[in-house]
């Protein structure tokens, strides 16, 4: 099933930590407002979507669902970026409530592997399981976005994003 506006907006929202009050300060609108295009009773007004697509830090077109900025893609050698410049970001959601956003550059993703030492992400179940070595081989090979999406039986949710 597609996502609705309203379902990615409140995504973005609640990824960077914002509150429906907050987006509305920001950007000189009601909470009701915020509350109608989340709820996709109506959506906001074309003059504001660059303003908001900036505080969640996607594009208009990411905002409006025209691009899947998560998307598995494998890139080319020629245009592959140095891991010095590449991130992996680990978002974990629990089912109660509690929220993780950890972003590490791969180059020390690669320094712990080499070293021996465990990625510095224990204390969730949903990570215990990750291999973050073929996490890395994938990466030097080409591959980037949504790696990993899981769903726990407790209800925890584990995203790795390579950008």
């Amino acid at each position: 099933m597609k996502e609705t506006f309203g379902q990615r907006f409140a995504r973005l929202r609640k990824s960077k930590g914002y509150t429906q009050e907050q987006i509305a300060d920001k950007v000189n609108i009601s909470y009701q407002a915020v509350s109608k295009w989340e709820n996709d009773i109506s959506s906001p007004d074309i003059s504001i979507l660059g303003e908001l697509a900036n505080i969640l830090g996607v594009t208009i077109d990411e905002l409006l669902g025209r691009v899947d900025p998560n998307e598995v893609k494998l890139v080319d050698k020629t245009e592959r970026k140095d891991l010095k410049n590449m991130v992996l970001k680990i978002i974990v959601e629990s089912n109660d409530g509690d929220k993780v956003n950890v972003k590490l550059p791969m180059l020390l993703i690669k320094s712990f592997l080499d070293s021996g030492m465990a990625v510095p992400v224990s204390g969730n179940k949903a990570l215990e399981n990750i291999d973050f070595k073929q996490v890395f081989d994938l990466v030097e090979q080409g591959v980037i976005g949504e790696l990993v999406n899981v769903e726990s039986s407790d209800g925890d949710t584990v995203r790795i994003v390579v950008e």
